[in-house]
Order: structure tokens, then sequence, then C-alpha cells
């Protein structure tokens, strides 16, 4: 045992020895690698810092409200193609019948575990309401109804404090088991990043956030596509310099809306609609609704900052959703005798 013992220590000595030889062998290593490496730079010359986020090109705007004009800016169809283009994508629009299956079927837990087992695809469209996308995303989340409750309290409580129009419409997805505080913090974020960045405190002094999302909101439930959107943009500014009541359906179906199978959050307008007691009924109340009434994409922003320059007040949809507007009442019902 003792001759064992005797014979194994200077093979102790010889690996301790190895161990050290190897830790200074590296050291040794690294400091050459890290002095060839400034040696190369040139004199007066610091590491870069890392890239920050660009900054955002803000939006072009047309209307001035304290001088009541509108002048045309060329580049808005321009900038929105930029847009689309950097995003690869659009806000989804809810308006055609391809849309709507397409938003049916995706609802349906059994397609989105075939898609991806371990994630989940929640699409918020523009022209929604607030209640509609928390429904959409604790079905496919399998929220309960306090975290779907928590999800928009956490969204409606940041600034601009809205209870609409900040639900940045498009495509997410989720982990299967994401919580509600990460669902909202991705909406918050898409936001910023696409609504906020780009509006300038220039653009805010001319026209508050709050009230370019109130008017993008009424567009998105009136309009058919981006030149729509932009004319009838002109007619509700019109309206709004001479202290004219918006008179827009859309108000009246948010302010009727509710959930469920006999109902709908966007009720059809009826003429006794005209008379309900709302602080969102345009008929009655002038100026703007007190809160968006849906979650706007950017393209019926660009168009709430960017109208037609048009003299007209009156506007509608013909069935074939051709858009007319005219300068007087009397013409706007001639049109309608005609259409209708």
């Amino acid at each position: 045992m003792l001759l064992h013992q005797v014979r194994s220590a200077p093979n102790t000595i010889l690996s301790v020895a190895r161990i050290v030889l190897g830790v200074v062998l590296g050291v040794l290593l690294l400091v050459s690698i890290f002095w060839y490496h400034y040696s190369m730079l040139p004199m007066n010359t610091t590491i870069a810092p890392v890239p920050t986020k660009p900054v955002a090109e803000p939006f072009p705007i047309g209307v001035n409200p304290s001088t009541q004009t509108i002048i045309e800016q060329p580049q808005a169809e321009k900038y929105l193609d930029q847009f689309i283009a950097s995003n690869h994508t659009r806000s989804p629009r809810f308006d055609t019948w391809l849309a709507k299956v397409r938003a049916t079927i995706e609802s349906f837990s059994w397609y989105q575990q075939l898609a991806a087992p371990r994630s989940r695809t929640a699409v918020i469209w523009s022209g929604e309401r607030s209640e509609q996308v928390a429904d959409s995303f604790a079905a496919i989340l399998n929220w309960t109804a306090a975290e779907k409750a928590e999800f928009q309290r956490q969204v409606e409580t940041t600034q601009p404090m809205l209870d609409e129009g900040k639900y940045y419409p498009g495509r997410y997805v989720f982990h299967d088991h994401t919580t509600a505080t990460s669902a909202a913090a991705m909406v918050l974020d898409s936001f910023a990043t696409q609504i906020q960045d780009r509006y300038s405190p220039d653009i805010a002094a001319q026209v508050p956030l709050a009230d370019a999302l109130i008017i993008a909101s009424l567009i998105e439930r009136e309009a058919y596509d981006f030149n729509d959107m932009r004319y009838i943009s002109g007619v509700i500014w019109n309206r709004l310099f001479i202290n004219m009541p918006l008179q827009l359906d859309a108000t009246l179906q948010y302010a009727r809306g509710v959930p469920g199978s006999n109902r709908s959050w966007w009720p059809i307008p009826v003429p006794a609609d005209k008379f309900i007691d709302s602080p969102y009924n345009t008929y009655q109340n002038n100026g703007l609704p007190p809160t968006p009434i849906s979650n706007p994409s950017v393209d019926a922003i660009i168009a709430a900052l960017n109208p037609r320059q048009t003299d007209c007040l009156f506007y509608f949809h013909d069935a074939r959703g051709g858009f007319h507007c005219t300068e007087t009442y009397e013409e706007h019902v001639t049109l309608l005798r005609q259409y209708y």
C-alpha cells in the first residue's frame, strides 16, 4: 500500500503541472487574440455600439384643424405602399366572405392543433372592437374569464388611455400556454412599433393621437378601400370644421352592439337608433365620439391624417359598394332615390 502511494506521487505532480500549463497557455491565447484585434483598429477608433432600432418615418399629414384646412399630401399612397412592403403584409380586413370563412376556421381548436401542435394563431381583424378581440384570444388560448379581463385591462390601461383603438390588427403567433400578460405585451408592442413610433410630436401637436384613432376607427367601419377611406375622411373633417353632427351609422352600431346569438356586436342600424341615448350617437351629439369605436388599420390612420380635399358633406355607398358624395342634403336625397 505504501509502495503504491510513493509511485503515484510523481503522476499526481505531473497531472497538476499539465493543468497549470494548460491554463497559462489558454490565458496567453486569449490575450494574444485580444491584442491582435485591437492592434488592427486604426488610431482614434472606438468599438461600434450595438445597433439601435431604426427611427420610423413619421406619418404624412395633410389636415390642420386649427386653420380648418386640408392640403392633400401626394406621398400618402406611397407611404402606405412602403409600409406594406416593409411589413410584407397589410392589416387583415374582415370585409370579404373568404376572410370570414378563414376567421371561422382558424378559431376552431382542431385547426390550430393541425396547423401547429405547440403554437396558436390569433388574428385581430381591422375594425373589430376590443370585446371581439378578447373573445377570440381567450377561445384560442383557453383563458378563463379572469384572464380575458386581465388581457383587456393591461392593453387598455396604457397610454393613451382608451378602451378601443390599441389592439393593432394583425396575425399573432403564440405558444399554446401564453398568458394574458404576455399576449397583451405583444399586442402593445405592435401598436407601439407600427403606430406610436410613427406618430411624431409635430403630428400630435396638430392632431392628437386619440383623435386620429377615433377618426380612423370611424373610417374603418364606414369604408371599403384606401381611396374610399380618404374621401370619407374628407367628409368627416368637413363636418367637424363647421360643427355639424357626423351622423355615422357605425357609431349607432357600436352603441347598440351586444354579444350573443340573436344579436351581434355590429347590429344593422334602423331609423329608431338615431334617437338612442348614448354619447356615441353622432346623430344627436356634435363632434367626435368619446373613444374609438373599433381597432383601425394603418390604412385608416393614414387616411384620417390625409383626407381628400372635397366640398362634400354627405355620402353613401350603393348596393355594389360604389361611393357617392354630395355638397348638399338635397343632392344627397336625389342620389339616394336614384340608387335605392
